[in-house]
């Protein structure tokens, strides 16, 4: 089972980077989401593929037009409204963050929003109380767990690459967790982001058959765009981890959506016998 889902945020969404922080910031910069997701869109008809797109509710507020038609055809989940990290926010600001989203979603889509995931898999073993926010504002469906140790977060006590049950004060989701390569001892999460935009597709090809029980995916419009502008703060390794790759993402996505069947979300959910799933109580 390979599940495909969507970052959907600008390109300029960077998290731990001060020039690109907040909303303030966010005015200055050029927009290109809608192109971006336009090019995802395409490549999702031509291959006859759906995915779950988890959307920042401050896109949604700012195009709630592209959001309206993305509901139209695909699963919209929540990315928080300001695209900030779980544990730098605590739980008054997460349960704001969240609700304003969900909100927002529910009222442009007409539809329940019940799948979320959290900027930079930003919920660590700590911040179990954020399961007990997502249960209290109806979301089912958690895609935010790094079943190791990142940058951003990480839940090394995740029980291997498999979706699970998480369970904090009696609050249960059903979590489906990023996964990843060792190679050397490092975590390769090729499935999305940098290193989906790094590895060459004969490298993403092998990985995926060598997940074939449960694969996650984790794209972002900014993959898809080799033409969008350079923030110059970024450190070099920053920037590379940023930039290399992109003119190459495209063309690699949609062979990855020809060669392999993918599901939203809420199809991975009615595929998986939760009855036999692991719980994970934190």
């Amino acid at each position: 089972m390979n599940v495909l889902t969507f970052d959907t945020e600008e390109w300029f969404h960077l998290l731990d980077n001060d020039s690109t922080r907040s909303e303030a910031q966010w005015v200055h910069f050029e927009k290109r989401i809608e192109g971006n997701v336009g090019r995802i869109i395409d490549i999702l008809d031509s291959t006859h593929t759906k995915g779950t797109f988890f959307v920042v509710g401050w896109i949604a507020k700012t195009y709630p037009q592209l959001v309206k038609r993305l509901s139209e055809h695909f699963e919209i989940g929540s990315h928080t409204m300001n695209h900030q990290l779980a544990w730098q926010q605590g739980p008054e600001a997460f349960k704001k963050d969240v609700s304003d989203s969900i909100h927002l979603l529910e009222d442009l889509t007409g539809k329940k929003i019940t799948a979320f995931r959290a900027p930079g898999f930003s919920i660590r073993e700590t911040e179990g109380w954020a399961f007990d926010i997502l249960g209290e504002l109806g979301i089912e469906v958690d895609c935010s767990v790094f079943p190791s140790h990142h940058a951003h977060g990480g839940m090394p006590s995740y029980p291997g690459q498999t979706p699970a049950i998480i369970e904090h004060n009696g609050t249960r989701i059903k979590e489906f967790p990023v996964v990843y390569k060792t190679i050397g001892g490092k975590h390769v999460v090729f499935s999305g982001g940098g290193y989906f935009r790094l590895c060459p597709y004969f490298l993403l090809k092998k990985w995926t058959l060598e997940h074939p029980d449960y694969m996650m995916s984790y794209i972002h419009p900014r993959d898809m765009d080799a033409n969008q502008p350079m923030i110059k703060e970024l450190n070099y390794i920053r920037r590379f981890k940023s930039y290399y790759g992109l003119a190459g993402a495209e063309r690699k996505l949609r062979n990855w959506l020809t060669e392999f069947k993918f599901v939203d979300v809420r199809t991975a959910v009615q595929q998986v016998d939760w009855s036999t799933a692991p719980i994970v109580k934190l």
